[in-house]
């Protein structure tokens, strides 16, 4: 990892004027599909056509992929379109026939990052290769696991990487498939800012209609690219159909996304603002979804001190969480009476949801 400007350079030799774009079917169904969406995708701002092969899925039974035979319908795409070519590979085998193919880029799902066994077997494959190779984030919010396997790569001497930014699954009921958890990205970004990342909108969401917000948000934060799940026929798509978007759709919110260029000293301030302001507007959020759930937890102590007949108010409690939280707050810079006014609101709200339900 200490080599990360030399990652940089597969990116910056490619000349773009606009943020990389990878774009394709969740999954390669039939030829004619593969290379009727390739062709709508071609002379757009599109650089890279992804589709995936080998489908890794959660439960045996559903539709996991067409298999090898779909690098040849990849090989058609980049002879008649121009486009290069994407796809993910979990193991040697997958490697191997991607290079083959002349596969153009390779990803390492989330699934197989969690995984330093596989990770490591598909860098033992890439050694001594001109690959590019991006790895997604684990399914769970771990950032050490997700450098780790940039460092494997790295070790084995594989110059072009990047990462995938795709959310981090959660048992909690969320509007996302998986939460952002932008933070770890943003982290990332701070320790290797010149490590590219790529977002993924479609598997944060899982439904079309969230993905140019997302998007939005991703360049707002200074990320390098996005990898969109684009079919001509959505909804019947073999796998992942809420979250893929018509070739059509997907042009149209490249045209709209707004992308902050640097090109003086008021635009780079600018853009530095965008992004601060892009941190605060997740954190905003963040706080706001946790105090939902504090007064969750608020009614049902509400609920069990109506069936005991005790009263709302409990000072001690009161007293040990105010003086904890006064501490909690000037090791984090915050001033006693900025504390003391957000927890007497936090706890006044606490106390109208209670007694709501005890009168109720």
């Amino acid at each position: 990892m200490e080599n990360s400007k030399q990652m940089r350079t597969w990116l910056d030799d490619l000349g773009l004027d606009h943020p990389l774009v990878i774009a394709g079917p969740c999954s390669a169904e039939t030829e004619d599909q593969v290379l009727k969406i390739a062709h709508e995708l071609k002379d757009t701002d599109v650089n890279y056509f992804r589709a995936g092969i080998w489908k890794p899925r959660t439960r045996p039974g559903n539709f996991e992929g067409v298999g090898a035979l779909g690098l040849k319908w990849l090989q058609k795409v980049k002879e008649e379109t121009g486009l290069k070519t994407a796809t993910e590979v979990a193991n040697r085998a997958h490697v191997e026939l991607a290079l083959e193919h002349d596969i153009d880029l390779l990803w390492i799902g989330a699934r197989s990052t969690v995984s330093p066994f596989i990770v490591q077997e598909i860098a033992d494959a890439l050694q001594g290769t001109d690959q590019i190779v991006l790895v997604k984030n684990p399914v769970n919010p771990d950032l050490s696991l997700w450098l780790g396997a940039v460092e494997r790569l790295s070790t084995a001497n594989i110059k072009k990487l990047g990462v995938i930014h795709r959310g981090f699954s959660t048992y909690e009921k969320s509007k996302y498939r998986n939460i952002p958890e932008w933070q770890l990205p943003i982290e990332l970004q701070t320790k290797f800012p010149d490590l590219p990342i790529i977002n993924d909108p479609s598997h944060i969401t899982g439904n079309r209609d969230m993905i140019f917000d997302v998007s939005q948000t991703a360049l707002d934060l200074n990320f390098d690219g996005l990898i969109i799940e684009t079919h001509y026929d959505p909804d019947n798509a073999w796998s992942d159909a809420a979250q893929q978007v018509t070739p059509r759709v997907l042009i149209q919110i490249m045209k709209d996304l707004q992308i902050r260029k640097e090109s003086n000293e008021e635009a780079e301030y600018k853009n530095q603002l965008s992004n601060l302001r892009a941190q605060i507007d997740i954190i905003d959020s963040q706080l706001i979804d946790a105090l939902g759930k504090r007064m969750k937890i608020s009614d049902g102590i509400g609920t069990l001190k109506k069936q005991k007949n005790v009263a709302v108010l409990q000072s001690n409690r009161w007293n040990q969480i105010l003086g904890a939280m006064i501490l909690e707050g000037e090791s984090k810079g915050l001033s006693e009476e900025f504390v003391l006014r957000l927890f007497k609101a936090i706890h006044q709200e606490s106390i109208n949801h209670q007694e709501k339900i005890i009168n109720g």
